[in-house]
């Protein structure tokens, strides 16, 4: 018997890691546009700023690098348990460049971090294959990141994925919300579903209290699956929103913007608001997905309670210009959204208001 040990006695395959880096290749390769540089074997990304007016749509004059980071939290417990990996990774990415998004920023390239129990080169491969997925609907490239065998830290079968999104602004086109005023309108943009957020209680709701299974069909839930349903991924919103941003590039009719992440609704629009203003929202003014109604039946979970942890079927919020609201709504929903008109902004105190 050998007195030697190698490291993959110790859990970790460095010829496994090797093929998964062959594997996904071909996703990364799919993201890049003019301003990646090749760097095959690099230990890092490069990635050119403008420079060239022939090559690139738009040059900044005074250009503000913006930088987010974010996972998709136990929603990879429901990937991991339904043995589907190829949406997540839409998510990881939907998470950081929807929030830059609402300053005004276009994502310019994102990475990613990938931790699992035991490396296996094709669930790694789909994992990007999503992520790569996600980065093409955001415009931006995958230029790299890392993967950690970690037998001791997670147990078979587990992973967990961050991410990492880089993105620029003209810094005089911030969008902070200083310019929200009582008489705006509130726009939403609706949600696929529950997008990366409050799934610790879903889980708690479908598979402790109502016993389900992933393969369960549900009635309630137009004949899907439970696990389908759960597993939609996040909705990008970056293409159409960058449109109506250089649409509207003189006039600043867009006054803020928020993605309706953890704390719903109720906690996430508070973060734009002038602390003199309300933001009135009219709970019937936008139909709600499926799971939502269900949740809540099938919790319990009081209405007060879905509001503050689910987004309730609106993704991300626009506070407009009234006198431009219908036409940027008509363009949104040219350009693939759908768009209701779900509040207005009114004197107050910085806070969310529900009415029925």
């Amino acid at each position: 018997m050998s007195k030697y040990v190698s490291y993959e006695q110790a859990g970790v395959n460095i010829d496994a890691n090797d093929e998964m880096v062959e594997r996904i290749q071909s996703s990364l390769a799919s993201t890049f546009g003019p301003r990646v540089i090749a760097l095959p074997g690099g230990f890092a990304g490069l990635f050119r700023l403008d420079y060239d007016e022939k090559l690139f749509k738009k040059n900044y004059k005074n250009p503000v690098l913006v930088a987010c980071t974010d996972g998709v939290g136990s929603k990879v417990q429901l990937a991991a348990k339904a043995r589907k990996f190829d949406t997540v990774g839409i998510d990881l990415v939907a998470m950081s460049v929807n929030d830059m998004l609402v300053i005004g920023a276009e994502p310019l390239f994102f990475l990613d971090y990938v931790a699992l129990h035991k490396l296996e080169p094709a669930l790694v491969a789909e994992l990007v294959k999503g992520i790569a997925a996600g980065c093409r609907m955001a415009d931006c490239a995958l230029i790299g990141g890392e993967t950690a065998e970690m037998p001791d830290t997670y147990r078979k079968g587990d992973f967990d994925l961050a991410g990492f999104a880089v993105g620029v602004v003209e810094r005089d086109k911030t969008i902070t919300g200083k310019k929200v005023r009582p008489g705006d309108v509130i726009l939403g943009l609706r949600s696929s579903g529950l997008h990366s957020n409050g799934y610790t209680l879903a889980r708690n709701i479908c598979f402790k209290q109502a016993r389900l299974k992933m393969n369960d069909v549900l009635d309630e839930l137009d004949g899907t699956t439970v696990g389908e349903t759960l597993l939609t991924p996040t909705r990008i919103y970056v293409q159409p929103i960058v449109k109506l941003l250089t649409k509207y590039k003189v006039k600043r009719v867009v006054h803020a913007m928020a993605h309706i992440t953890g704390g719903g609704l109720v906690g996430n629009i508070p973060r734009i608001l002038p602390k003199d203003c309300n933001a009135v929202l009219k709970k019937s003014s936008w139909p709600r997905p499926k799971i939502f109604p269900f949740l809540q039946k099938a919790g319990p979970v009081e209405e007060d309670e879905m509001f503050r942890v689910f987004n309730m079927g609106i993704g991300y919020v626009l506070i407009v210009a009234a006198d431009f609201a219908d036409s940027i709504g008509r363009n949104l929903q040219r350009w693939g959204e759908k768009v209701n008109r779900i509040g207005t902004v009114t004197a107050g105190s910085g806070k969310v208001v529900l009415k029925n």
